[in-house]
């Protein structure tokens, strides 16, 4: 299997929120006309009750037409306005954020690559899963459901407290003092409630996506072994777990919503008998005795998402320190400046000298000063019994993990020095744990070479010796494989990764264990037409099998390329030495 490292623990990151708020603000312009809208349709909403209690007020008084034609007017445009508004927000909102998200999960991606596959293993596949789809999504809700909301109820706020201070002041003094408590403390109060539980919400659904994945793709070996009922327990108690946290979630929620109507109704009544006291002392018109009332009860309608909000943000929080985590796990291997790029028309010769590495900084050495040479346009068989470093060898060949001490010089550059998109353009191939997409085989084949023509599909599957099986397909190329090749043969599988690999038509070519699980007749069958497709081509293949090796240019035995092991073999010593 290509080796596996443990990656670095990174320190706790500080202020992950707005880290991934920042992630988001190129995309500003699109963000910011959608928050104007979602607090445009709210204030309209508001202005839309206020200014219909002013007229039916002021109709009551039966004044001339003349003197409600504005209100009229206005109480129209703001119904049209408010829902062409709420259109607007929906619209513009959902655009832009869907934009910002897709923008932030590219980064994402783009940070996760330079971690696989040694440094992938770190993270457990299913929790990984969940980072990378319900943790990005966080950031569509750190928009949509928090901060559009928080900055429409602190627009319908501050218009309503300013209105009411202008008609009476104290009424306005009482009900920004009550809107702020029901804005700013109440949520907060939640935030803190729902702080811890976010995180272990967090922690709980990925442990109960790991464990899903365990019992899907370990299914077989569960029932074999009769496990599969504690795996199952296992699971029940994460989705409890979960449901205990969801449930505490929505009555702190609840409880919060239903302090906010309290104060709703407190501010409504409070503002009502301080207009009615300032209405019989003559300092207050009738007309305006009703709009602070209803003012009251409106304003108070934007603030209700609020706890809501507040409690998406603790589990918004703990989704953006699980993807803080993943941007500062470090890489296995860092990448140098820049590098000049390969010429890759030609055969490459590859030299290793007394290689050295080790999967941990503090582990010990899985290869210890192995040298090989590899010819251009060679075919070289690498031996070794398992555990004996071979694929930590085709790890390092490749980039995925850094070599201690000692040297791999690519074409007559040190490989440290070429990026690893650079040097796996110049080495590539199968790796133990090669991966068969649930796709078509047609579209398995182009991962290698996007841009390939049909006739490059049928060339590779040939010199595979797959061609005759997929023609015999009744979609031929078009034929969905399944999950990993489930839909495949054992030898089938190893062909195709084989036609892959000769289709991506690297200078240097490297199969790992292309046999591993076959038969031993169908094993020795792949290798000969695996040294006959690769004739001509620099090739390393990798393998514990000896039959069907006759076609190979050279066999190294991986003892004989190390020293403090066994004397070299007199058909490998021209390789090692």
């Amino acid at each position: 299997m290509t080796p596996r490292s443990k990656a670095t623990t990174p320190a706790p990151p500080s202020r992950p929120t707005l880290r991934l708020l920042r992630h988001l603000l190129p995309h500003w312009r699109r963000l910011l006309p959608a928050a104007v809208a979602s607090a445009a349709s709210e204030l309209a909403a508001a202005a839309l009750m206020a200014t219909a209690a002013w007229l039916i007020t002021r109709a009551a008084e039966q004044p001339p037409i003349a003197s409600v034609s504005l209100a009229i007017v206005a109480v129209r445009a703001l119904a049209l306005g408010r829902g062409a508004l709420r259109y607007a927000d929906r619209l513009l909102g959902h655009d832009g954020v869907l934009r910002a998200v897709a923008g932030f999960r590219t980064r994402v991606y783009e940070a996760l690559v330079p971690l696989a596959p040694a440094g992938t293993p770190a993270f457990r596949g299913g929790d990984l899963l969940t980072r990378l789809v319900d943790d990005v999504d966080a950031a569509q809700d750190l928009l949509l459901r928090v901060l559009f909301p928080a900055a429409a109820a602190c627009a319908v706020a501050v218009a309503a407290t300013g209105t009411a201070m202008a008609l009476l002041p104290q009424a306005g003094f009482l009900l920004g003092l009550l809107l702020a408590v029901a804005g700013l403390c109440v949520p907060a109060l939640v935030l803190a409630l729902s702080r811890r539980a976010g995180r272990a919400q967090k922690a709980a659904q990925g442990e109960l996506a790991a464990l899903t994945v365990d019992l899907t793709q370990g299914a077989a070996d569960l029932a074999a072994y009769g496990a599969r009922g504690r795996a199952d327990e296992r699971a029940r108690r994460a989705a409890a777990r979960i449901a205990a946290l969801e449930r505490r979630g929505a009555l702190t929620t609840s409880l919060a919503s239903a302090v906010v109507v309290l104060l709703q109704g407190g501010a409504t009544a409070g503002v009502a008998w301080l207009a009615l006291r300032a209405h019989a002392a003559g300092d207050l018109a009738a007309v305006h005795l009703t709009v602070l009332a209803v003012l009251a009860l409106v304003s108070f309608e934007a603030l209700g998402p609020l706890p809501a909000a507040a409690r998406r943000l603790a589990d918004v929080r703990a989704s953006a320190r699980r993807l803080a985590d993943l941007f500062e796990t470090p890489p296995p291997v860092t990448e140098p400046p820049s590098a000049d790029p390969l010429p890759v028309d030609e055969p490459l010769g590859v030299d290793i000298t007394d290689l050295r590495v080790r999967h941990r900084p503090d582990g010990p050495l899985a290869l210890d000063g192995v040298s090989l040479r590899l010819p251009p346009g060679r075919r070289v068989v690498l031996l070794g019994a398992s555990g004996s470093g071979k694929s930590t060898l085709i790890a390092a060949l490749m980039r995925f993990v850094p070599y201690a001490s000692g040297s791999i010089r690519v074409g007559g550059r040190e490989l440290r020095d070429l990026t690893g998109a650079e040097a796996r353009r110049a080495i590539t191939g199968v790796t133990q744990d090669a991966h068969v997409f649930h796709a078509t085989i047609r579209a398995n084949l182009l991962l290698a070479r996007p841009g390939a023509t049909d006739a490059d599909l049928r060339e590779a599957a040939r010199r595979a010796r797959l061609l005759d099986w997929v023609e015999s397909l009744p979609d031929r190329w078009d034929t969905l494989l399944g999950g990993d090749g489930a839909a495949m043969s054992g030898g089938q599988r190893s062909r195709l990764l084989l036609a892959r690999a000769l289709l991506a038509d690297p200078p240097v070519l490297v199969l790992d264990e292309p046999t591993e699980g076959l038969d031993p007749d169908t094993a020795a069958a792949v290798l000969d037409d695996i040294l006959d497709a690769t004739r001509g081509r620099t090739t390393l293949l990798v393998t514990h099998e000896r039959a069907g090796l006759g076609a190979a240019d050279l066999i190294v035995d991986l003892d004989t390329c190390s020293p403090g092991r066994r004397p070299p073999a007199r058909e490998a010593q021209p390789m090692c030495q």
